[in-house]
């Protein structure tokens, strides 16, 4: 298994992470022992980097991996997150909630579920308007000192307030969506993390699925699929997105691979510091998707993507507007 470093400072762990929030939550239907056999696949490859969080499920996904790992906690690196709150009665609506007395209450719950010692890797899951980033990172200061917390992460966070939590503790990771389709970090998040030393994380590198040209129709998602509700995937949207999609398909077949390994292969080679965690619940993704390792893109190769897939080209936010409010961009 390829690796990096995450961060300047961090551990080295595998150049892939997994990303478990679609075993348990959001993508529709879904399979624990089919998911439990692609994570313990992972583990067997050499792909040591699990990300999960306290709200996919809620909290059934923290579970789920805690058995896939059980006899087996040496050889993960482990991220989970807190601080989004869910609507029981409305699971659309959510809150941010980055209260210390809330980080110190979460990871113990985490910990709990995930039936582990320590946490390698805690992130804040969204910035919290309401409280300053110091007095949560300050809080999560004190679990590492605690011992249960290795490293620290935010989630969604702008330069600007990854450059005062750091100040506060060390940030290992800074957790973001950012692919060929979500080019958000280009903006001053991927410089400050460079300059600072702090390993970047992109969730949904895969476009959410949508890059790996196996979704053709908003049909095709489940009815409680949450891209459904996602502008991004509607009407007009939908159909000029995947006029772009069909472009990375045909640069894919005269690369000789998939689009999903174009895709991730174009993430892996904005640096050696981006370790990118495509979430999937079949080992035949997941095999697809190491694939990509392997994918080295030329110069010319990576100014023909930016071609027919700039960083303005995407139709639709990332998400519904209940939703984008959340993020620091």
């Amino acid at each position: 298994m390829k690796t990096r470093t995450l961060g300047k400072n961090g551990p080295r762990i595998s150049a892939i992470g997994l990303g478990c929030m679609g075993m348990s939550a959001f993508y529709g239907a879904h399979d624990d022992s089919e998911s439990l056999a692609t994570l313990h696949y992972a583990l067997d490859r050499g792909l040591n980097f699990l990300d999960t969080a306290d709200m996919y499920g809620p909290h059934t996904n923290e579970i789920l991996v805690g058995r896939a790992i059980q006899g087996r906690r040496d050889e993960v690196f482990l991220a989970t997150k807190f601080g989004i709150q869910l609507d029981p009665n409305n699971p659309q609506l959510r809150g941010v909630n980055g209260r210390p007395e809330y980080v110190h209450a979460s990871c113990d719950a985490s910990l709990k579920r995930l039936g582990v010692d320590h946490i390698d890797l805690y992130y804040q899951h969204r910035i919290d308007p309401n409280v300053p980033v110091e007095e949560t990172v300050g809080a999560m200061a004190e679990l590492v000192k605690a011992g249960k917390v290795r490293y620290l992460g935010l989630s969604e966070a702008s330069a600007q307030t990854l450059e005062r939590a750091h100040q506060v503790h060390p940030i290992t990771a800074l957790q973001s969506e950012y692919s060929l389709w979500t080019r958000d970090p280009e903006n001053s998040v991927l410089a400050v993390c460079e300059r600072l030393g702090v390993g970047f994380v992109p969730y949904s590198p895969l476009g959410r699925g949508f890059l790996t040209g196996a979704i053709k129709s908003p049909e095709d998602f489940d009815a409680d699929d949450f891209r459904r509700d996602n502008p991004r995937f509607q009407g007009d949207n939908f159909a000029r997105n995947l006029h772009l999609v069909e472009q990375v398909r045909t640069l894919a077949q005269d690369k000789g691979c998939s689009p999903a390994q174009l895709a991730l292969a174009w993430v892996l080679a904005r640096g050696e510091y981006l370790i990118p965690i495509p979430g999937t619940r079949r080992i035949k993704n997941l095999q697809e998707n190491l694939g990509a390792l392997d994918v080295i893109l030329t110069d010319s190769e990576l100014a023909a993507i930016e071609a027919v897939f700039p960083s303005d080209a995407i139709s639709g936010t990332r998400y519904a507007e209940s939703v984008m409010h959340l993020l620091e961009y």
